[in-house]
């Protein structure tokens, strides 16, 4: 088989070329998010939301309405779900959010048992990359639009936030509604992300990229570049590899990111275990030498 034709054989099907945007689109948006969950450390935050909103969709499905306004609702309602617990006895925040994303996706499992339906709801948990229609594609797209322009519009103002929420209240910002943008953008993501992994697998699109990214880079501003890029190419692999190989393409996806944190985690110039062994054991070797250099001066 010629390069040419591995390349470009795959996509002679109308829904591998759905697929292929429709996995850009949600690598792309979800590393850029994820560069700020990261930062923030709401990693687990992110695994909350990203669970909680099934319930969302499912009951969306049944009343027919768009499935980005059941996961926003039930992102939202799981946040403040998550508050109450913490706020109003001695469960601790972590464990609040555990006990309310495991109740909610478990709701949302329950209702996907008993709805009639002739679509098979279960590619919401595990999702249907390779079964993306024309309606999916242009609802991913535009949802998609909209959490890129917000980011783009407010990634100063999000970015401060971050780093010191205290000095963005001096200067006259909201904390509490830059959160709240924020967790409504994740609970978008989300629905972005349910054609191409399901609800399960979210959360690594949501984590990996901007956790790779930031053992390559110590600058925020290149962490916004290099998690996309990671994203993109990994898309790309994990497409390739499910084609050729025939498994689910959703997870050859992340599979492909979680490789690739592997050799970031391995190999980074400035983070990487091997990298630091070895700046060790140069320091180590150096400084042996200037000791016995040292002892053997007169």
């Amino acid at each position: 088989m010629s390069i040419t034709s591995f390349l470009f054989d795959p996509f002679t099907y109308d829904f591998m070329t759905r697929a292929l945007l429709t996995a850009l689109i949600s690598s792309v948006v979800c590393a850029l998010l994820s560069c700020w969950l990261v930062l923030i450390g709401w990693s687990l935050m992110g695994d909350a939301v990203s669970h909680a909103v099934l319930p969302g969709v499912v009951i969306a499905y049944i009343v027919g309405a768009p499935f980005a306004l059941g996961a926003v609702i039930f992102g939202f309602l799981a946040v403040g779900l998550i508050g109450v617990v913490r706020d109003t006895s001695r469960v601790k925040e972590d464990a609040a959010m555990g006990i309310v994303f495991t109740t909610l996706f478990s709701l949302g499992l329950v209702l996907i048992s008993i709805t009639p339906s002739q679509t098979d709801l279960q590619h919401i948990i595990f999702g249907n990359l390779l079964g993306v229609s024309r309606a999916d594609l242009l609802q991913i797209a535009i949802l998609g639009a909209i959490v890129l322009g917000v980011i783009l519009i407010k990634r100063r103002d999000f970015t401060l936030y971050a780093f010191d929420p205290i000095h963005a209240h001096a200067i006259g910002l909201s904390p509490r509604i830059l959160g709240a943008t924020l967790l409504g953008l994740l609970a978008l993501t989300a629905v972005i992300a349910l054609q191409t992994v399901g609800v399960i697998l979210i959360v690594a699109m949501l984590i990996i990229p901007g956790a790779t990214a930031y053992l390559l880079t110590n600058k925020f501003s290149h962490m916004l570049i290099i998690a996309p890029s990671i994203a993109v190419v990994c898309a790309l692999i994990g497409l390739y590899m499910s084609y050729y190989l025939d498994t689910a393409s959703g997870a050859m996806i992340v599979l492909s990111q979680g490789l690739v944190f592997t050799l970031a985690y391995l190999f980074s110039p400035s983070h990487g275990i091997v990298a630091n062994r070895i700046a060790l054991a140069r320091r180590n070797h150096s400084g042996a030498l200037t000791v016995e250099a040292t002892a053997t001066t007169p």
